[in-house]
Order: C-alpha cells, then structure tokens, then sequence
C-alpha cells in the first residue's frame, strides 16, 4: 500500500482512478503480477499481490513512478505524489501453517475499507458494492467484469467455495455482509478485528511463518537478483515495446532512430521515456538507440525533465498521452 505525500489526495477525478488502474494492468503485464484484491481510496491504495518472479521492488519502482508522471501530466501538477516508499508486508498462505486464512483476511480488511470510511456498506444507505473503485464488484456478479488481470479463485477458495460454482459470487457476498453486520451490529465490524491485521509490524501470519522469514532474511535472501537472467530478459521486452509506441508517435523506424544525433530533440525524447518509464539501465537504452557515451543519456534526461521549449514539450506530451 501507498499514501499521497502529506495526506494528499491521489486520485482527483475518475479519469485519475482510470489512469491508475490502466497503470497497474500494464505493471501486471510487465512483471507477471498477480492481483488478487485492490481498493482505491482517496488518498491511498492497497493491493493484494503475488509476484511470481522476485521483482516486486523494480515493479513498484517503475508503477508508481509511472502513474505519478502520467498524474502530473493529466492534471498539470509537478512534484512528489506519494509519501515515501511504499509499504509491502508478507502475507501467510502456506497450508502447512494455517492455509489461507490470513490471505483471506487481508482480503477482507481490504473490500471494508469503503465500510469503515463510512461511504457504502451496511447501514450507509449505499451496498458495498456501489464503491465502484475496488475490485469487489467483479466478485459478486456471474460474469467476471473486473479487469483481465483480477485473479478471484483464490480469494474464493481461502473461505471455502468452489470458484466455478456459479453460487459463489452470492455466497461470498453474503460472507462480506455477515462481517460488516457483526451479529447486528455494525459499529462493532468498523472497531473490530480488522485493526489487528495493522498491529502487525512487517509480516500477516502465524508465529511459523515469522519464523521462516527470519531463517530467510538471515540466511541472506537473493531478492531481486534472483532468477535475475528470467527478470532481465522480461524487463527488456517491456522496454522494446515502449520503445516501438515511441517509434509510432513520432513517425520513426528504428533505423533513423539509430542514425539521429545524440542531440536531436527526438532521439533524446525517447531516451527520456525509456529511462523514466521502464526498468532496463542507461547501458542497455545508449546500445539500443544508439545514444553513445552514457553522459549523453544524462544530457538527453536533464534537457528534457527542465524544457520550457513549447515545440518539444508538445511532442513530450504527445508521447506521455499516446505511449501511456
């Protein structure tokens, strides 16, 4: 999860939520995350995520680096978006130690947070499912209307129903609206026990599970690094098809890109793009469009971050608005 810097609000308008969540299908893409639960609110997100390959820090690196240039753009902002690094705590999901009942868990104390904000849920006047900025909807309806990149099996199987029973989506409604009721009473579900998932310091599961995290920190964890060659290679063919959206806006083959002075506008543009939108390193991007010395890539971002050219800042946005 992340806040907006000094409490701010990230997200001002719908179109602002829409930017968000095309942002995060595209991290999805690049990354091979799974999303398996998301909420929006005004000023903060959670996500409830699985990266298969170690590449959670570059991912959200690249995501959050990306929306905040998009946000600023859309909404002529400048400026730090978020407050600091975002937080990431390990969740439980072994069966050997409690199977999915800390996943579904965090699940829940996700979908409430429009509930305990006191802006839909039971006794609100408004369904939880009227919060339109949570992936919540799309597990109550038959057919799927969530993003293509919502993963919902898993959230259905940790409280016990059969993701192809086409019942599901009503009983896991009903599971959500037992929790927000609390016997009756509503105010107990808004102080209860969705605090203690906060109490938590680093890590959301059972006393084996913080052991075995530790044994991993101690033992010296490869992180990022790890299947390093499988990461590399996925961020290049993020960066490659970056790098041909730039190509089409700007009327240019690869070749008479390679053939352009380190200098031109054009050349530089796209440089800029690559390096502040993708994961790949300022080696990979001087080889690959031919930039030269790295120092010209350094000239390319500084000239390009600081223009007040008109010209160039409309080919600039024209990029951001047509490449994403």
């Amino acid at each position: 999860m992340s806040r907006g810097n000094n409490g701010q609000k990230i997200f001002l308008a719908d179109k602002g939520r829409r930017l968000f969540l095309s942002t995060l299908g595209e991290a999805c893409e690049q990354m091979g995350w799974i999303i398996h639960s998301y909420v929006l609110m005004s000023n903060h997100y959670h996500l409830l995520m699985e990266t298969p390959e170690p590449n959670l820090s570059v991912g959200m690196r690249w995501f959050q680096g990306a929306y905040t240039q998009r946000f600023n753009a859309m909404f002529q902002r400048k400026g730090h978006l978020y407050q600091g690094r975002y937080k990431a705590v390990p969740v439980q999901t072994d069966p050997r130690d409690g199977g999915l009942e800390y996943f579904r868990a965090v699940s829940t104390y996700i979908y409430l947070n429009p509930f305990r904000a006191k802006l839909a849920g039971e006794g609100f006047g408004e369904p939880l499912d009227s919060y339109l900025w949570s992936s919540y909807p799309a597990y109550i309806t038959k057919e799927k209307q969530g993003p293509h990149w919502l993963e919902t099996s898993k959230t259905y199987r940790s409280f016990g129903l059969d993701p192809q029973n086409e019942n599901t989506p009503r009983s896991y409604e009903h599971h959500l609206l037992r929790k927000m009721k609390f016997e009756g009473d509503p105010d107990a579900g808004r102080r209860g026990e969705f605090e203690e998932l906060n109490a938590k310091k680093w890590y959301v599961g059972s006393e084996a599970f913080l052991k075995r995290l530790s044994e991993q920190l101690s033992q010296g964890e490869k992180g990022d690094n790890y299947r390093g060659e499988q990461r590399q290679e996925h961020t290049q063919e993020a960066a490659k098809r970056s790098l041909e959206q730039c190509l089409n806006v700007l009327d240019l083959t690869e070749e008479e890109l390679k053939n352009l002075k380190p200098v031109d506008p054009r050349k530089q543009l796209i440089a800029w793009k690559l390096k502040t939108t993708t994961s790949v390193t300022g080696v990979w991007i001087c080889k690959q469009i031919d930039m030269g010395h790295r120092s010209n890539l350094s000239r390319a971002l500084k000239k390009i971050r600081e223009t007040k050219d008109e010209d160039l800042m409309k080919l600039k946005e024209k990029v951001i608005q047509c490449t994403g």
